[in-house]
């Protein structure tokens, strides 16, 4: 009876401090949309700030992104073929019963 008595309180801890968590979460939200001014300047923000977004300034600067893009689809291509073509091609198996 204490062990549930217990883990019924941890419960109501590990909630509260979660829901702590999200109303902050939704705090800093709300003042980060309300400084940017749109949802869209935001995410712009947001991945110009995390490195996502560069600035291109020439052409030759964004054949040289687009190319090491397809450089990683290639690569991801290569690796991940093989294994489905294996995974198609398995010969199934038969299952003996003994009676």
């Amino acid at each position: 009876m204490k062990y549930q008595q217990k883990s019924g309180t941890a419960v109501k801890i590990v909630l509260g401090f979660g829901g702590l968590i999200g109303l902050w979460a939704l705090a800093a939200m709300g003042s980060a949309l309300h400084e940017a001014g749109s949802l869209t300047e935001l995410a712009r923000q947001y991945m110009v700030a995390t490195g996502m977004i560069t600035p291109m300034h020439t052409l030759v600067d964004y054949y040289t992104h687009i190319k090491g893009i397809e450089y990683l689809i290639c690569a991801a291509f290569f690796v991940a073929f093989p294994i489905f073509f294996n995974y198609v091609n398995r010969e199934e198996k038969s299952i003996r019963v003994r009676e």
